[in-house]
């Protein structure tokens, strides 16, 4: 059985030693995730290959909600982490309150701090820690029409004449 990814960051600490002291490289992101979506998977395979490792730290609800509105997340925390889990390029997980991942980062101390294309570099939050820790902060390309608020537009602009009619119960066409 393989060992499981989703970890506190009290949990992780011990495995970020473990790497440092074994000379491997963690690459560390972070996000909402609330709807994966190929940007997304992207984005972690892209990560992945910079390093031995690659982290994802999620926000929590509440902090999604403050970033992003009332109506998110669409996916609670405990289903986003699950579904991440099963992503094959990510080796651990995590998750965190604040609204910005500055202070998991200083803890973490990554090598390699991913973000999509949609941030530009000096305004990557947590950039200073990782740099004044020798690390590097990557920008992989934005893969256009693939965000999470895209597609939740896209799936509220559909209206329901475009949804063919229900057969069976509970249907006048029945």
């Amino acid at each position: 059985m393989a060992a499981r990814k989703i970890h506190s960051l009290s949990e992780f600490l011990p495995v970020r030693e473990e790497l440092r002291l074994r000379g491997l490289k963690l690459v560390f992101t972070n996000g909402c995730f609330d709807l994966l979506h190929a940007g997304h998977i992207g984005l972690f395979r892209e990560a992945r290959r910079l390093g031995d490792a690659l982290i994802v730290a999620l926000n929590d609800d509440a902090s999604v909600r403050r970033l992003k509105g009332p109506s998110r997340p669409v996916t609670p925390l405990e289903e986003r982490l699950e579904i991440l889990e099963a992503v094959e390029t990510v080796s651990y997980l995590t998750w965190f309150a604040e609204d910005t991942p500055r202070e998991i980062i200083a803890v973490l101390r990554p090598d390699v701090l991913v973000k999509g294309g949609d941030w530009k570099p000096d305004e990557v939050v947590g950039r200073e820690e990782v740099e004044s820790a020798g690390g590097r902060v990557v920008i992989v390309p934005y893969l256009p029409g693939h965000s999470t608020s895209s597609i939740l537009d896209r799936i509220r602009s559909k209206k329901k004449a475009h949804f063919p009619p229900r057969r069976g119960r509970g249907s006048e066409l029945s």
